[in-house]
């Protein structure tokens, strides 16, 4: 089967330089730069005939610390302070062109009941991102995120997926409140080997420029896990692996999406 030819993706979509991190001490690796041969690679192919490639990133946490909203706020850039919690799971799909390649990023919403938890935990596998939320004014939800993430990572192999620590209800603490979440933050990021940030989803502050991040490490794992995979071989970058967008896809992820209603 031939991969489908996309339409171009929006301009605010586009990343063609890595993202800058949170701060210099908020991550695992300080990378201000796409790795040297994913940018050589991707600066030398022919991207109509590579596909479409997707990575998986999967949202954990606690109840009503904002998982729903900050994805909202980045997908379709609305926020509402009356969501109802999310049964079971949910997701979008965002569409960005990185390097000059074509690159989705899945983004699964997850419940945080307790009830929801066997549906939700089944949808944590194939992730190669973990995102796990807490609310900047609520230290609980802070503490839990270690359990979100050992749960999610229970279902994925540790050294394949990228783990991000996000603080969500940013414009509601005074600046010497966040100094002081943060610096715990900052310490539990380290404990879990992610990278931290702070967001809020109700006036869209680094909510767009967490994403990007994300995508764009993402997409650079993605391409260097191919690069190591046809090392030695003839085939081209990118024919592995991708995404092909017919029919029974598109009815399988419509399908996985409703499969929010009952536990098992």
């Amino acid at each position: 089967m031939q991969s489908l030819q996309l339409a171009p993706v929006s301009r605010d979509r586009i990343v063609s330089q890595m993202p800058k991190p949170y701060t210099p001490l908020s991550c695992v690796r300080d990378q201000a730069q796409f790795d040297a041969e994913v940018l050589n690679v991707c600066q030398q192919r022919n991207v109509g005939l590579n596909g479409l490639k997707m990575s998986k990133a999967v949202m954990v946490g606690d109840l009503y610390v904002g998982k729903t909203s900050l994805i909202n706020r980045f997908c379709k850039n609305v926020f509402d302070r009356d969501y109802k919690a999310t049964i079971g799971v949910d997701f979008e799909i965002e569409r960005f062109e990185i390097l000059g390649i074509p690159f989705n990023l899945q983004i699964w919403d997850t419940a945080g009941q307790e009830k929801f938890k066997c549906i939700a935990s089944a949808y944590y596998r194939g992730a190669q991102v973990i995102i796990t939320a807490f609310d900047l004014g609520d230290i609980k939800t802070l503490e839990n995120t270690t359990r979100w993430v050992q749960d999610a990572l229970r279902e994925n192999e540790q050294d394949s997926c990228s783990i991000f620590l996000v603080g969500t209800k940013k414009d509601t603490l005074s600046e010497a409140e966040l100094e002081r979440t943060e610096q715990d933050a900052v310490r539990v990021a380290m404990e879990l080997q992610a990278e931290y940030w702070s967001v809020s989803a109700k006036t869209g502050e680094d909510v767009k420029d967490f994403f990007f991040r994300v995508a764009a490490l993402a997409f650079e794992q993605s391409m260097k896990k191919e690069l190591e995979k046809n090392r030695d071989s003839t085939a081209q970058i990118g024919a592995g692996n991708l995404i092909q967008l017919d029919g029974n896809s598109s009815d399988k992820m419509e399908n996985d999406k409703q499969l929010n209603t009952s536990c098992c």
